[in-house]
């Protein structure tokens, strides 16, 4: 055999043995790990909407753990500028763990039927930044699944546009509030930093 094979050969089974340690090493580095599993998502945001600005899927799941304050909107409502608010409150209590969801509504006969039209509205005259829907219903028995939830939970189903439910982290819906209710209303606010345990 020529000194050349044998060399080939030798540095054939060197790489061989090389990959055979490796391995396990490598897998290890892949293998998540089970202490960063995610949380279990409470039943009342077992539900998947699509986003306002592409109709893109969003499973509400995301937002296990947080603090969730459900909005139903609309675009000709005489609360319409409590967008303002609700972003303001977003922007401040994100980083603590809330979490505000619009979802426009026509069933009080003020939400526009185009959704570019809604995502204009929210995005560039109020500066919305909070996960927004497509439009949906809210109210009676054709309500969405998660609204039917909330209803049963609370005993109150919308009465008009701009109504909230704050739910907690653990998923348990704590409160109901009407319209007249403004993001910056004190008991809301303090009912939320208790919420995210400040």
């Amino acid at each position: 055999m020529s000194k050349s094979r044998v060399l080939l050969l030798s540095l054939g089974a060197a790489a061989a043995l090389a990959s055979i340690g490796a391995a396990p090493a490598c897998a290890q580095a892949q293998a998540p790990a089970l202490s960063q599993a995610p949380a279990s998502c409470p039943a009342v945001l077992k539900h998947t909407f699509k986003r306002l600005q592409d109709e893109a899927p969003q499973d509400l799941c995301q937002y296990s753990g947080k603090v969730v304050l459900v909005v139903n909107t609309a675009s000709y409502c005489g609360f319409t500028k409590q967008y303002k608010g609700l972003e303001e409150l977003y922007a401040k209590y994100a980083p603590r763990g809330l979490v505000v969801l619009g979802f426009p509504s026509n069933d009080f006969r003020q939400e526009d039927a185009d959704a570019k039209k809604i995502a204009d509205l929210c995005y560039n005259t109020y500066g919305v930044k909070f996960p927004m829907f497509t439009s949906t219903v809210v109210t009676g028995t054709s309500a969405n699944p998660l609204y039917a939830e909330l209803i049963q939970a609370t005993g109150n189903q919308p009465k008009w546009n701009f109504n909230k439910y704050l739910i907690d982290r653990n998923g348990k819906v704590l409160e109901y509030y009407p319209s007249k209710v403004t993001p910056e209303d004190p008991a809301l606010v303090a009912r939320i930093e208790k919420a995210l345990g400040g």
